[in-house]
């Protein structure tokens, strides 16, 4: 059987701080409430995304994965990874803002979880009026000021709060003390890692349980980078119909392609997978005289065997992600 462009059933997860932007404005199909995380290919344990359409129906990421191999992962990217797919995809929706909170590096992570860490990338793509996002801190921070903040409450002084718009991107590198504000819709791309350390949660209460949720304070303190950078947020150029460099990592790579007419793109010397996440428009690809349709808020996975793809649009803003 041949490879084609694969479109995955997204999993939908209930956040204490979850809205209903995915299904408003993305036009996911649910009928749960305070749905704050859609997962679009995830190969997470107990969290398999399923093939949506064609022959593969049915089948979940892994299945494929163990079926096809370096057809899908690409040969190097196999190599490295076996069976596992390594990116975690998501569309996320912020009602109200997410835990103040901390990821582990790939060592810790896997002397503490047998887990990768979780290096990611946000980008804005709805932002309400003065929605904000918390990435790093506002000024060198000794860990001994970081402890004394953090037990008197105020640990939000020394932390780096950003008002975004539409359009703007951050990289979130292990260690980096990081938090989604409210009113924020977003596209994330991760390592495959369901590790985060709480930090502060607002002393919020669960409404399904009644209960705080968990924090991790002595597990968070030996994963934080209490560095002081001067920019956090990226700068990218948008060069239309082209591939713009937005994030380049030794995890994943990302680049932006802003689409005003038909482009062809030419992967055959890429030896990855390509996912694509479409953030604005739509477009049609064709690929082996067979047409595939990606709409806002949807997402693709283009296997490594399939290195020519025409794509026609007259106006689409998409996500191009490999390994």
């Amino acid at each position: 059987m041949k490879l084609y462009p694969l479109k995955f059933i997204p999993i939908f997860c209930y956040r204490i701080w979850g809205g209903n932007k995915l299904k408003n404005i993305l036009n996911k199909e649910y009928h749960e409430d305070s749905i704050g995380e859609s997962w679009e290919i995830s190969d997470v344990d107990d969290f398999n995304t399923v093939v949506k359409a064609g022959p593969l129906k049915g089948q979940t990421i892994k299945d494929v994965i163990t079926t096809f191999k370096s057809d899908v992962l690409g040969i190097h990217v196999y190599e490295k990874f076996g069976d596992e797919f390594p990116l975690l995809i998501k569309f996320i929706d912020a009602k109200t803002p997410l835990s103040i909170q901390v990821h582990p590096s790939d060592a810790l992570a896997k002397e503490r979880h047998n887990s990768f860490g979780k290096n990611e990338m946000w980008y804005i793509m709805e932002a309400d009026d003065d929605a904000k996002l918390i990435v790093g801190f506002n000024k060198k921070v000794s860990k001994e000021t970081y402890l004394e903040k953090l037990k008197k409450g105020n640990l939000i002084e020394v932390l780096n709060t950003k008002t975004v718009k539409k359009g703007d991107t951050y990289y979130i590198p292990t260690g980096r003390v990081h938090a989604i504000g409210a009113g924020v819709l977003l596209a994330e791309i991760q390592q495959t890692s369901n590790i985060t350390y709480r930090i502060y949660d607002y002393d919020r209460v669960d409404a399904k349980t009644g209960e705080k949720r968990e924090l991790h304070n002595e597990l968070a303190i030996d994963a934080i980078d209490f560095k002081y950078y001067q920019e956090y947020k990226t700068d990218y150029n948008t060069i239309a119909n082209t591939s713009n460099t937005l994030v380049h990592s030794p995890y994943f790579k990302t680049n932006i392609l802003k689409l005003t007419k038909n482009v062809k793109k030419d992967y055959s010397k890429l030896d990855s997978f390509v996912i694509y996440m479409c953030v604005s428009g739509f477009m049609v690809l064709e690929v082996d005289n067979a047409e595939y349709k990606l709409k806002y808020g949807e997402t693709l996975l283009l296997p490594s065997c399939l290195n020519h793809i025409h794509i026609k649009t007259e106006m689409a803003t998409v996500l191009e992600v490999f390994m």
